[in-house]
């Protein structure tokens, strides 16, 4: 079966942009590996209507309700590899030898976090009491001690903002200076500069108790916010030939007002082809990627 669209990605803005190809009376494959990136989270916060909801729960959620729809098939897999099939549209090989055509791809794999090297106890931790995102998270740490670390390119000023939600300690993990500006706006602020090198993360389980430094000392924190490097999820959109350009985290897959990428045909929404990540906005983008998809079946592009 040739579908119309091949939905790349189950998520967040891959479930909104098939529920608008869908209601379009479009049929829709999607294909999804089942590890959305914010499964290591045990609730979703700022959501419309969903505040507090765990993520797995409204992506089983949203999947029923667009498993509803009789022209919507969902492919639980991971697909290694696609191309153009020589009849203007698509074909997808999934792991397993199984292939699926469409006319028109839509990428929204996500991406996938790289943690810092030599700092025991980041990843275990990620999600829960190591975080990226103070909007979805910083609320329920109102109070605490909280850390920030930075790395190139991120500024210290990051610091400034996570002080909205309780006392602050910048770590700069031996990398980074702060000139004396920054400096003054931090101390303003009651941010508190730690220049030693961070090597362990302390705490019991999941939680964080406090930060380690490579002189021995260390320094209470409940929750630590970072921005870790990211990659996408998939290397399907560099192998049909998709732009990228440099966002704040990582690459970020290029285009246009209309979600369509440099390659014709092809359409990219959520985390991989946005520089700023929030469930709410990759949700948004999945919307506008499903809806400018079946225009251009329509009028053509």
């Amino acid at each position: 079966m040739r579908y119309d669209a091949l939905v790349v990605g189950g998520s967040f803005a891959g479930l909104s942009a098939a529920m608008q190809l869908a209601r379009a009376r479009k049929n829709v494959c999607v294909v999804d590996a089942g590890a959305p990136r914010n499964r290591f989270a045990a609730a979703a916060h700022g959501f419309f209507g969903q505040d507090g909801v765990p993520p797995l729960k409204m992506i089983a959620d949203a999947r029923a309700k667009l498993l509803a729809y009789p022209n919507v098939t969902f492919v639980e897999g991971c697909v290694a590899s696609a191309q153009a099939d020589g009849a203007g549209g698509f074909v997808a090989s999934l792991d397993g030898d199984r292939q699926l055509t469409a006319g028109k791809l839509m990428l929204a794999f996500g991406v996938q976090d790289g943690f810092p090297d030599g700092i025991a106890g980041v990843r275990e931790r990620w999600g829960a009491s190591v975080l990226h995102c103070p909007y979805c998270h910083g609320y329920e740490f109102s109070g605490r001690r909280l850390g920030v670390m930075v790395e190139a390119p991120h500024p210290p000023e990051h610091a400034l903002l996570i002080a909205e939600w309780g006392p602050t300690t910048l770590f700069l993990n031996g990398n980074n200076t702060v000139g004396d500006e920054m400096r003054d706006k931090l101390q303003a602020r009651g941010v508190t500069i730690e220049a030693g090198r961070i090597v362990a993360l302390e705490g019991a389980g999941h939680d964080l108790s406090g930060v380690r430094l490579e002189d021995g000392r260390i320094v209470p924190v409940e929750a630590l916010f970072m921005v870790p490097r990211t990659r996408p999820s998939s290397p399907i959109a560099e192998q049909l030939g998709c732009a990228f350009d440099d966002g704040p985290a990582g690459p970020v897959i290029r285009t246009d007002a209309m979600k369509m990428t440099t390659v014709p045909g092809v359409y990219a929404a959520g985390d991989a082809a946005m520089p700023m990540h929030n469930a709410t906005l990759a949700s948004a983008d999945g919307v506008m990627a499903g809806t400018s998809m079946h225009r251009a079946m329509v009028f053509g592009a």
